[in-house]
């Protein structure tokens, strides 16, 4: 059986994307969690990733480090999954989409970084990440105004799991967004793969320093979050 390795499921949104691929399309696969911090972990981490970083896909004596490669592995090992959406053209896009998510949203990766079990609605300034909502107002507001939703491309497809990240960060701060986006945002909670996700990451005691808004923004100091 094949084996993800993955970062802290409250923080880790690389590993989030992968797990959400295998789990809604029923692949049969085992999790271990490395942590992302504490004594050592970096040395953890060098030791069971070619990158030095989660996710890892182990599939036999194959290893497939990072996100996307794993989901295009995913992809390519189960073609009747339909893990990116059949049609040729809406491929294309879908992947586009994706692509442009690793590469880009840096506002909301730095000001905003994905923590499930937090709330902390107007901690982060609607200025400092402006550029990244209006950019998924257009892509999102297109893309379900074609589907008709409640995901990208009407059913869940691998960029929906690439998007899930972003989701959450919509809701763990309160970012203004239009009524669609919000309604995807809720598509996104609803599914039950996230909720299995979600609620694994509401009981882990782990805390990443670098991962806190108040941590980050100075209101606390390292090390006394409990």
């Amino acid at each position: 059986m094949m084996k993800l390795l993955i970062g802290n499921r409250n923080y880790s949104t690389w590993s989030l994307r992968p797990w959400l691929v295998l789990k809604h399309f029923e692949i049969p696969f085992d999790d271990e969690v490395l942590q992302l911090s504490g004594d050592g972990w970096r040395n953890v981490l060098a030791q069971r990733s070619p990158t030095g970083k989660v996710p890892v896909l182990i599939d036999g004596d194959l290893v497939v480090p990072e996100t996307i490669a794993i989901i295009e592995y995913l992809a390519d090992r189960f073609p009747d999954k339909a893990i990116w959406p059949t049609d040729l053209n809406q491929r294309a896009v879908a992947r586009a989409a994706s692509a442009e998510m690793h590469s880009s949203f840096m506002g909301l990766r730095s000001h905003a970084p994905m923590n499930l079990r937090a709330s902390h609605p107007g901690k982060v300034g609607a200025d400092t990440v402006a550029k990244d909502l209006h950019r998924l107002e257009v892509l999102w507001g297109d893309l379900l105004a074609k589907s008709g939703g409640p995901f990208l491309f009407g059913q869940f497809t691998a960029v929906d799991a690439m998007f899930a990240p972003a989701a959450t960060r919509i809701r763990t701060y309160a970012l203004p967004v239009s009524d669609l986006l919000a309604e995807y945002v809720e598509a996104i909670y609803a599914l039950p793969a996230f909720q299995e996700w979600l609620a694994l990451a509401l009981h882990e005691p782990w805390i990443v320093d670098d991962d806190e808004i108040d941590v980050i923004q100075g209101r606390v100091k390292p090390g006394t979050l409990a």
